[in-house]
């Protein structure tokens, strides 16, 4: 175990308190006005999935778990939960839905992650930032309306709405961030 700084903990840390492991869901350094600056963190315990919010003075130290930052594939979904495949030795490993999450939607097929194991159990999942998908839902394109600040509403193909520009019309390709699921740009494909 190492000791690290409050404040350096970002969502997908591995904690271990009191012989416990957590890991982080959202990490926040709050800085009032008056007082002590803290880190509001709120974790999932990996063995039972609940969850629990601390806080912890910014120079306060927590232990950190050891844990492996491994490449994986995504295989496929089912009443088990979430496959993935070590692409260097083709191991499978099956994690919980919990565990993915809110990630979900954006999970496609082949698609490359990092997978966060602990004594070989996925514990946590990074996507990748990015992910291109088609717009299956929109309204019309109204003709002499120029790309302004105005976004309307869309439905894209992995059931997430996001705000489109009004140039986007059904069947176009875009590239949307993982994180909220709002839009970059078209796709080049």
């Amino acid at each position: 175990m190492v000791k690290v700084i409050a404040s350096t903990l970002r969502k997908g840390a591995v904690v271990d308190i009191d012989g416990k492991l957590y890991v982080v869901l959202t990490a926040d350094n709050i800085h009032p006005g008056k007082g002590t600056p803290v880190t509001q963190l709120d974790m999932r315990r990996i063995s039972d999935g609940v969850k629990i919010s601390e806080r912890y003075r910014t120079t306060e130290q927590v232990e950190r778990a050891h844990v492996e930052d491994r490449p994986h594939t995504f295989l496929y979904s089912d009443g088990e939960g979430f496959h993935f495949m070590n692409p260097e030795n083709y191991d499978q490993v099956a994690v919980p839905p919990d565990v993915v999450g809110d990630q979900a939607p954006y999970l496609q097929e082949g698609m490359q992650v990092m997978l966060k194991l602990h004594e070989g159990n996925g514990i946590a999942i990074e996507l990748p930032q990015r992910v291109t998908l088609e717009v299956v839902e929109t309204e019309p394109v109204v003709k002499g309306q120029t790309a302004s600040s105005s976004y309307k509403p869309a439905m894209l193909s992995n059931g997430v709405r996001s705000a489109v520009p009004p140039h986007v019309g059904v069947g176009t390709r875009i590239v949307v961030m993982t994180a909220d699921g709002s839009y970059v740009e078209r796709a080049k494909d």
